[in-house]
C-alpha cells in the first residue's frame, strides 16, 4: 500500500470541484490523473485547471503554474486510473450515476488497498461502497469550493469502512494537502449540507413569497448578520441544480418539510437557470 507523504492521486471530473480537487493535490506535490467523459470535456478541464493556475500564480499563491500542471494529466476513460492509490469521485449530484462509477473503479483500480473516495455532498456513503467489493476501503472525502482557498474537509466513514482506511485518508487531507478535516456520520447531508441547505431553501422561499428581491435579501445577510455572501448568491456558486440534487437527497432520508425542494428552485433547475456555470440564476453573470 502506498503511504500517504506521496499519494498517486486520481479524480473523476474535472468541472468545478474535480479540478479544484486535481489542482490542490498537484499543489500539495502529488501526481494526478483527473478522468473526463470525451475529447471536450478534457479540453475544458484543461482549459479550467490553466485558468486557475495561472490567476494563483498571479496572486502569488504559488511559484510556478506550470510546473503545478505539469503534475496534472487530464486524460478520457477511467481505465487511466489503474494504477492509482486513491480515487476521489467529483462528478454529478446523482446516486445512480456514482454507484455505477464506483462499481467500474472497483473493476479498474488494481491496487485492492486503493482508497475510492467520494466528494458528495448529500448521498450516504454505504450506498457507493456497496457497489464495490471493497467496502472497507470506501469513504466520503468532501471538499468545499473553491477548493484551494476553503479550509475543510469532511471524512465520512461509512459502517463498513475500516479505521485505517480513515486515518489514512486524515493523514492525507490534512498532512498532504493542509486542509482541517472534521468526522461526519454516514447522514446525508453530513455536518455542513444539513445545516446550509434549509437555510438556502429558506431564502428561495422568501423570493418565491415575494417578501423581498433577491438582492436585497442578500445584501441583509452580508451587512446585517457579517456574512461574506449572500445565501442567493452562494446558491448561485454551488449550482442550482446542486442545491435541488443535495436538498432532494436529504428530504428522501429525512422527510423533514425544511429539506424539501421549493417549486421555484425546481422550475428555474428546469429552465436551465444553474446559476454561474449557466450565467444566469438568481443573478446574472457575463
Amino acid at each position: 500500500m502506498t503511504t500517504s507523504a506521496h499519494e498517486k492521486v486520481g479524480v473523476v471530473g474535472c468541472g468545478l470541484m474535480g479540478a479544484g480537487i486535481a489542482e490542490t493535490c498537484a499543489r500539495a506535490g502529488q501526481s494526478v490523473i483527473v478522468v473526463e467523459t470525451d475529447a471536450t470535456a478534457v479540453d475544458a478541464g484543461r482549459r479550467r485547471l490553466e485558468t486557475s493556475l495561472d490567476k494563483a500564480e498571479s496572486r502569488g499563491k504559488i511559484d510556478s503554474a506550470a510546473e503545478v500542471l505539469d503534475r496534472i494529466e487530464v486524460v478520457e476513460g477511467i481505465e487511466a486510473l489503474s494504477d492509482r492509490s486513491i480515487v476521489i469521485e467529483a462528478i454529478m449530484e446523482d446516486e445512480g450515476v456514482k454507484t455505477r462509477l464506483f462499481g467500474d473503479l472497483d473493476r479498474v483500480v488494481a491496487d485492492p488497498a486503493a482508497i475510492l473516495a467520494s466528494n458528495t455532498s448529500s448521498i450516504p456513503i454505504i450506498k457507493l461502497a456497496t457497489a464495490t467489493k471493497r467496502p472497507e476501503y470506501v469513504m466520503g472525502i468532501h471538499f468545499f469550493n473553491p477548493v484551494p482557498v476553503l479550509t475543510l474537509v469532511e471524512l465520512v466513514p461509512s459502517f463498513l469502512t475500516a479505521g485505517a482506511t480513515t486515518e489514512r485518508a486524515r493523514t492525507f487531507v490534512q498532512d498532504v494537502l493542509g486542509k482541517h478535516a472534521i468526522d461526519c456520520k454516514d447522514r446525508a447531508g453530513f455536518v455542513v449540507n444539513a445545516l446550509l441547505i434549509p437555510f438556502l431553501l429558506s431564502a428561495i422561499r422568501m423570493v418565491e413569497a415575494d417578501v423581498a428581491t433577491a438582492a436585497d435579501i442578500d445584501e441583509g445577510f452580508v451587512r446585517g448578520c457579517a456574512h461574506p455572501q449572500g445565501p442567493l448568491a452562494l446558491s448561485d456558486l454551488i449550482g442550482l441544480d446542486t442545491v435541488r440534487a443535495i436538498a432532494d437527497s436529504l428530504y428522501d432520508e429525512y422527510k423533514d418539510p425544511h429539506y424539501a425542494c421549493p417549486p421555484l428552485l425546481a422550475r428555474m433547475v428546469e429552465a436551465g437557470l444553474l446559476g454561474r456555470k449557466s450565467g444566469r440564476g438568481f443573478f446574472t453573470y457575463s
